[in-house]
């Protein structure tokens, strides 16, 4: 489109007439009147596609729904999804406390294995409290074993990975 072709023109017109009709200052301020096919209203980076690349059909929606109507009315917005809808629900969901307490009462059963699972930390982390621990001359033989299974899994994902093997999780 070359500057000062007579679309240009024309649309310049139909836009300062549109937005003097809506009482608005900026060009966007016009979305909300121009429906979709989808549904809702224009989105303003369509808007400005539209203004750059098909001039006149642009002109034929602002015409046909802000100027010759005679109170231009806005499009009420597309439906979205609700927040939150793509979180999972089946999961449970706890919280701290929750969990200190099934830690709490599986140290108290004796179960290891549960206690293994809910006390499952990467290896910086474990790493980090085992050398403080033999800094303050505490032995920790959960977190030692601890510290051994996190570092065989990294050396055997490692060793999978390399291998091109599926990791199936336990």
């Amino acid at each position: 489109m070359t500057h000062g072709s007579k679309t240009e023109v024309e649309l310049k017109s139909v836009l300062e007439k549109a937005l003097k009709k809506i009482n608005g200052n900026k060009e966007n301020e016009l979305c909300r009147y121009l429906p979709m096919e989808a549904g809702g209203y224009m989105h303003h980076f369509t808007f400005r596609k539209m203004k750059g690349e098909s001039p006149k059909e642009l002109i034929e929606l602002i015409n046909a729904h802000v100027l010759s109507v005679e109170k231009p009315k806005t499009v009420t917005p597309k439906p979205r999804a609700p927040r939150g809808s793509r979180k999972r629900r089946d999961q449970l969901h706890f919280t701290k406390h929750d969990i200190e307490r099934i830690l709490h009462m599986a140290r108290l059963a004796g179960d290891k294995e549960m206690v293994r699972k809910l006390t499952q930390k990467d290896l910086k982390q474990i790493r980090r409290e085992l050398i403080n621990s033999i800094k303050n001359s505490r032995i920790d033989p959960e977190l030692w074993n601890a510290y051994v299974e996190a570092v065989s899994n990294q050396n055997a994902t490692a060793e999978a990975i390399a291998s091109g093997q599926t990791l199936v999780a336990n």
